[in-house]
């Protein structure tokens, strides 16, 4: 099992945007590159540091109202790759994918959305798919890749960045593990409001 692994390149896409621009200045003064969308890589952006778009970065655009950004392979085999398997090493070349060390992604608010009676459509509109897949193809692949969903998360990792030149597999399992809770919170969460009888999309689901 790998220790301690070095931050090279951090994909950031969050819709809770506290500490974002400290957290993305601090990687940035350690040379990693950084990958965004949307809100996230605008913020970042407008701090004056250097950001790269993950439609630049996958060479696919967003499409379908943004319902679909980072559901490619250069994203996802980028974060799943295992860099100890020559097999993968190759086809990650072959391809064309770069690995990603760093997944930092908190969901789309789907339970404030809930919790302040939107209608229906709203709160399946807020239901996140690419968040969840790439918390998830981090956490699977944490003896890796370092996985954050909170931002109160953000200062373990600088820490260690600054202690150890990289993260512990330590610290990558811990976050790894708040990672799965935190989608399978979510998950029930939309589950309890989709499997209720069915209302008109004007009417709150509550």
């Amino acid at each position: 099992m790998t220790d301690i692994v070095p931050i090279r390149r951090a994909l950031i896409s969050v819709s809770d945007k506290t500490g974002l621009v400290d957290f993305a200045r601090a990687l940035a003064a350690r040379g990693v590159e950084i990958l965004s969308t949307g809100g996230s890589a605008k913020a970042i952006r407008d701090a004056g540091l250097a950001v790269r778009e993950v439609s630049e970065f996958s060479g696919f655009p967003e499409i379908l109202d943004g319902r679909v950004k980072t559901l490619v392979p250069q994203v996802h085999g980028g974060i799943l790759g295992r860099r100890d398997l020559p097999g993968h090493v190759a086809q990650m070349q072959a391809n064309g994918i770069v690995p990603i060390d760093l997944v930092a992604v908190n969901l789309y608010p789907f339970e404030a959305t809930v919790a302040r009676g939107a209608a229906f459509a709203d709160c399946v509109e807020n239901i996140d798919i690419g968040g969840p897949a790439m918390i998830r193809s981090a956490a699977k692949n944490h003896e890796f890749v370092t996985v954050l969903t909170e931002a109160a998360q953000y200062a373990a990792v600088l820490g260690e960045l600054e202690a150890q030149g990289g993260t512990t597999l330590a610290l990558r399992r811990r976050l790894a593990g708040e990672a799965i809770a935190r989608t399978a919170a979510y998950d029930a969460a939309i589950a309890d409001v989709v499997r209720r009888p069915t209302r008109r999309d004007s009417s709150p689901p509550g």
